[in-house]
């Protein structure tokens, strides 16, 4: 509920003619936010989903996408628009360390082979126009603004463009897939559940010319590159390193990308002497850990808006296609059944806290980069066909982790449960 001051702020919104009514307004566009939108169009509901971005266009991403996300596509009938487009199918995958090959072919699951990477200007415009084939209203460029509130509940959002007056639309629902730095959870005030601190900074790019040998990954202790194939025979060279305390001046971060890079393989380094990069650097500082609570009166929250975490393990883009399913499925009642909608929204908040806490510690142990804690487990085991496949599964999310109550996922002992172990 907002204070007096903001409520005060909040009246100035009757004002404003909202001529539309719709059952759910979805704020933010990309995976979670489309796909949410399309399943709630697809059963019957008359959906709004609005962005402030102009489409197709790009944003930070890890681009991989998990067998368990590209099963979702292919549930909803998408996979195969999203292959058609060029985005290779990744069927093998290496772990690279000192002394260390991890290898083999990409896990399966059911008839999913292995993982891809497609650039997000490519795979958020199909989300969105499959929302828009569902029956949604899609409106790009729309800022939020504000929310409207009756009787202690949001019940609509404030938005506009450069050229438009600020528009009321009413809904009985109001779903925040915004982004980590989510509007609709700061208006609501969203508690943070959980919050762990940043560990890591990432910087990427995409290049020609270097030999596109399935997903790679190679580690150095407190640094990482990921070798991804994508679009347009380019491979995205995605650098992690751990956080030290100092900044780093902006005018040394191409020179330090390309540094560590070669730091982190001597393989990779011999490759990047043929290679080219193609595009500008990309470069994320705010990578924060956190789950916050994803509902309240007449608002839900789906995607790295009600759950973030490092991006090590690539698991953005499942993870959100994973919420929105479930979040889709929990609202498939009468949508102006406020007492059904609060239950409902519950059980979402529920599932998700019980769903993500595992992987949630795989990834804050994955961003702390420490490669000797594990680095002989690694070499004792690497050729043990069980341990890797293991190993490969649960890094797909289809053997997840189960640590422990307040135990680390890695202690450094030999034969550790290979799913507990992040091979970097």
């Amino acid at each position: 509920m907002p204070d007096e001051s903001q409520a005060a702020a909040h009246c100035a919104t009757n004002d404003l003619v909202g001529e539309l009514v719709f059952d759910v307004i979805v704020v933010g566009a990309r995976c979670a936010g489309a796909v949410t939108a399309m399943l709630l169009a697809r059963a019957g509901h008359k959906i709004l989903l609005l962005d402030r971005a102009h489409f197709p266009s790009d944003t930070l991403s890890t681009h991989y996408v998990h067998q368990p996300g590209l099963a979702h596509l292919h549930r909803w009938g998408l996979l195969e628009e999203v292959l058609a487009t060029g985005c290779p199918t990744l069927t093998s995958l290496s772990f690279h360390s000192p002394g260390v090959r991890l290898a083999g072919p990409a896990p399966t699951l059911g008839a999913i082979t292995g993982g891809c990477a497609p650039r997000r200007l490519v795979l958020d415009h199909i989300l969105v126009r499959a929302a828009v084939e569902a029956g949604a209203e899609f409106r790009p460029c729309s800022n939020m603004l504000d929310l409207h509130w009756r009787d202690g509940a949001v019940a609509g959002v404030v938005h506009g463009t450069r050229n438009r007056t600020p528009q009321l639309e009413r809904a009985s629902l109001v779903i925040g897939a915004d982004g980590r730095n989510s509007t609709i959870a700061r208006l609501t005030r969203a508690p943070y559940l959980r919050q762990d601190p940043r560990l890591t900074y990432t910087y990427y790019s995409y290049w020609s010319g270097i030999p596109q040998q399935g997903f790679r990954l190679y580690s150095v202790q407190g640094a990482g590159t990921a070798c991804i194939p994508t679009h347009d025979d380019l491979t995205l060279l995605g650098l992690a390193f751990t956080r030290t305390g100092k900044p780093i001046d902006n005018r040394d971060r191409q020179q330090t990308y390309l540094s560590m890079l070669r730091q982190t393989s001597p393989e990779l380094e011999q490759q990047l002497a043929d290679a080219h990069q193609e595009e500008r650097l990309f470069c994320c500082a705010d990578q924060p850990n956190f789950f916050r609570q994803p509902h309240g009166p007449g608002w839900a929250l789906v995607g790295d808006a009600a759950h973030t975490k490092d991006p090590g393990p690539a698991r953005g883009i499942t993870d959100a296609f994973t919420q929105a399913d479930m979040l889709a499925d929990h609202l498939n009642i009468p949508l102006d059944d406020h007492h059904q909608v609060s239950e409902a929204l519950t059980h979402y908040a529920q599932w998700l806290s019980r769903a993500f806490d595992a992987s949630y510690q795989y990834a804050l142990h994955a961003a702390r980069m420490d490669v000797n804690s594990h680095h002989q487990d690694l070499i004792d085991n690497q050729h043990d066909p069980a341990y890797v496949d293991r190993v490969l599964r649960a890094y797909a999310g289809i053997l997840e982790p189960s640590p422990r109550r307040n135990e680390p996922l890695v202690t450094g002992a030999p034969s550790r449960d290979p799913a507990q172990v992040t091979p970097w």
